[in-house]
């Protein structure tokens, strides 16, 4: 007989949130071409819209599946923001894969897990509840920095 795990209601209360702001972001490159894709605002550090969602994507894997989830993750975030593409497609096809990981890893949390001591890359030791509420607030400041720039690519465009 296999035991049947119920997912903590707690943990998948961020799974909605997380994956609705990882698609804001893929909103924002609805009928883009490759220029729209990969333009930055004329601002220093800004990031092209091809790139917020390719590092909200990292950082996502990394975080939830690597660091919470136990499963090895393999990231260069460096590169993550000089991705740039032709295309979404390339962008779409990662989604399309990684969010039922995302789904599928919360899903599998526990109690025990946001109890136990994770390490963050710039905070340091926190518990893991700490690591999952930083993880869900990431893709939603980068859903709101893709729809300024969206925006802000509107008006240099009109």
């Amino acid at each position: 007989m296999t035991a049947t795990i119920t997912p903590n209601p707690e943990i998948v209360a961020f799974a909605d949130p997380t994956i609705a702001a990882i698609e804001r972001i893929f909103a924002c490159l609805d009928g883009l071409d490759a220029e729209g894709l990969n333009w930055r605002p004329p601002a220093p550090q800004t990031n092209s819209l091809y790139v917020l969602a390719f590092h909200t994507m990292g950082s996502a894997e990394a975080s939830i599946i690597g660091e919470l989830g136990g499963e090895p993750v393999e990231r260069d975030r460096d590169a993550e923001f000089t991705a740039s593409g032709d295309s979404r497609a390339p962008l779409d096809a990662r989604w399309r894969a990684l969010e039922p990981r995302l789904r599928a890893t919360l899903n599998r949390l526990t109690a025990a897990d946001m109890e136990r001591t994770v390490h963050h890359r710039r905070f340091g030791a926190m518990s893991g509840r700490t690591y999952l509420i930083l993880s869900a607030q990431h893709p939603v400041e980068h859903a709101g920095h893709a729809e300024l720039t969206r925006d802000l690519l509107k008006a240099a465009r009109a």
